[in-house]
This record gives structure tokens, C-alpha cells and sequence, in this order.
């Protein structure tokens, strides 16, 4: 499916790096194969968020030069394939998204969706794979932090939170970020709103995350507030503080990266 032309479907920002904290982006790009056209889509529907998290990269790529950390970045938009969904999942290939029908994600047969899965999906897990791997072995258990973004209003509800933040089955750092960022006096602060993370509908924290026994914790920023490159800023500074505090709290309370 991809061809040379092709952008690779993951990039690693930063990847030598002294932080423990991993920043992981599943909906950062919004590249679509050449071969599979605009999916039958125009232009225009790309720049919404059914395509991309509206902002995130900006915010991803300010942060590893905060945090010395690294990222590792999906560059293909979830129309194509959601890098954070079980492939099968009934949204892992979405063909319709926010009331827009995507026709070139309709009567796909299992070739066309292995294809994605094989030479998208599983090239951006397997780096993740890989860099866990890696500083495990060094003696350097990551910290997983999944960076989103989400729309001011779904379905004519008006969304309030200006962040949320998404555990389940391992609340320790969620909860020591969503404290820290509650205190800053100007924010709400959703807890697993609006949206609440869970093993049926979110593949990367589950699994590079949670099986794993690592420190994490998916955060979601409103995408009105990154819009813009000044808020990407102003919000990277901000996570560059209440990151490595939220860490330092689990450390105090005695929970170490690995459980």
C-alpha cells in the first residue's frame, strides 16, 4: 500500500534523550497513502478533528525540548487507521466519522485492512514496543504519557473541561496530574471526561502502559486552547512543569515507573 513516495507512518522526536517520561501521539499526523487517493474525502475535511487531534503535535514537539523527552508520533490520520484501536475494533476503520461518510473506508475486504494495519498500525505499536524495551533494559522504566486533543462541542453539547485526564485500571499518575492541574486555579479539569479510558476502546495505554505495569496516564486537551502555535506553547510550558511533579508525587506516595 505504501510506496516510496509515501511518508513513513512514524517518526521518533528526540529519541536520545535523558527524561523518563515517553510522550506517545496516536492521532498526530494526517497523511493519507497515496495509493488510497483522499479516501474520497475533499480537502477540507482534513483540517478537522475527524481526521487529526487538532494541535497535539505542536504540543508534543515543545515538549521534548522542555523535558528532554522523547515522542514517538503517528503520521497517518485515523481515517486511514486508529493507531489507538484493536484492529477489527468497529472504529479501527472508521466509515463514517462525526456524521461524514468515508467512502474509501466502506466494503474494504481483509487484504485492504491488513494492509493498514500491517504497514501503519503495527510500525508505530512496534516503536513504541521497542523504546520500552529499550529502557527497561537500561534500568530506566518510562513514564507513558499519551497526548490527545478533543472538539469544544460534540453533538450540540458544549464541552466545559479544558483538560482531561484518562486512567483505569492504574489511577496513580492520572490522578497525581489531574491534582496538579486542578490547582492551578484557572482550569477545568476533567476526570475521565470526556472521555474515559478503557480496555475495549483504547489499545496504546492498555498495553504499553498498563500490561506493562508503567506509570501513565492519557491526557486531553481542548483543541480550541492549541489551535494555535502561541497555545501550543503556553500549554507545553505548562505540562513541562506538572509532568515531572505528577512523577515526583507517585515517588513520594512510593510508587516506582514499574509498579
Amino acid at each position: 500500500m505504501l510506496t516510496q513516495a509515501d511518508p513513513g507512518p512514524v517518526q521518533i522526536l528526540h529519541e536520545q534523550s535523558g527524561s523518563d517520561i515517553l510522550l506517545v501521539i496516536d492521532h498526530a499526523g494526517r497523511a493519507v497513502p497515496a495509493s488510497l487517493g483522499r479516501l474520497g474525502l475533499p480537502d477540507a475535511e482534513f483540517e478537522r478533528h475527524i481526521a487529526w487531534d487538532i494541535g497535539v503535535l505542536g504540543v508534543g514537539e515543545h515538549l521534548c525540548t522542555l523535558l528532554d523527552a522523547t515522542a514517538v508520533v503517528q503520521r497517518y490520520s485515523r481515517l486511514v487507521i486508529d493507531c489507538n484501536r484493536t484492529p477489527r475494533h468497529p472504529t479501527s476503520i472508521a466509515p463514517r466519522s462525526d456524521g461524514t461518510d468515508v467512502p474509501g473506508n466502506r466494503g474494504l475486504d481483509d487484504a485492504a485492512r491488513d494492509a493498514r494495519r500491517d504497514e501503519i498500525f503495527t510500525p508505530y505499536q512496534d516503536a513504541i514496543t521497542a523504546l520500552v524495551d529499550a529502557r527497561l533494559q537500561a534500568g530506566r522504566p518510562p513514564v507513558l504519557v499519551a497526548v490527545h486533543s478533543f472538539t469544544p462541542v460534540m453533538a450540540g453539547h458544549v464541552r466545559p473541561w479544558h483538560a482531561g485526564v484518562l486512567y483505569n485500571h492504574d489511577p496513580r499518575y492520572g490522578r497525581a496530574l489531574r491534582a496538579l492541574l486542578e490547582a492551578e486555579g484557572d482550569l477545568v479539569v476533567g476526570d475521565n471526561e470526556p472521555y474515559a479510558l478503557s480496555d475495549t476502546d483504547d489499545y496504546t495505554v492498555p498495553v504499553h502502559g498498563e500490561r506493562r505495569g508503567l506509570l501513565h496516564v492519557e491526557l486531553e486537551i481542548r483543541q480550541d486552547l492549541i489551535a494555535t502555535p502561541e497555545g501550543q506553547r503556553d500549554w507545553a510550558k505548562r505540562l513541562a512543569r506538572l509532568l515531572p511533579q505528577a512523577l515526583s508525587l507517585c515517588r513520594d506516595a512510593g510508587a516506582s515507573p514499574s509498579g
